[in-house]
């Protein structure tokens, strides 16, 4: 049974970091392709940044330069770093995988989120 759960999520100022993990259980993490997506309130979800198998990873303009995403196949672990919140950031963020070496949206597996919470 495939489990994703996110840790790592808080309060945290402006300009502050938050370094977000998504335990992976029940499945290879290194031959999948996984994301970050984020929901503010009132908003949709949307996607933050993907890593495929192979390392290559596309980021959301809106964070591009603050946050990266990385995964240790060995500790079947995706991380986001996140470096100078703002308040746009705050939203809940949710570990996501699909069932292909290519990130390619359609997400097949979803983990129950962590809250981020950015304050000015």
């Amino acid at each position: 049974q495939v489990q994703l759960v996110e840790s790592g999520g808080g309060l945290v100022q402006s300009g502050g970091s938050l370094r977000l993990s998504c335990a992976a259980s029940g499945f290879m993490l290194r031959i999948n392709a996984m994301g970050w997506y984020r929901q503010a309130p009132g908003k949709q979800r949307e996607l933050v940044a993907s890593i495929s198998s192979g390392g290559s990873t596309n980021y959301a303009d809106s964070v591009k330069g603050r946050f990266t995403i990385s995964r240790d196949n060995n500790k079947n672990t995706l991380y986001l770093q996140m470096n100078n919140l703002k308040p746009e950031d705050t939203a809940v963020y949710y570990c996501a995988v699909v069932r292909s070496p290519f990130w390619q949206g359609g997400v097949d597996y979803w983990g129950k989120g962590t809250l981020v919470t950015v304050s000015s």
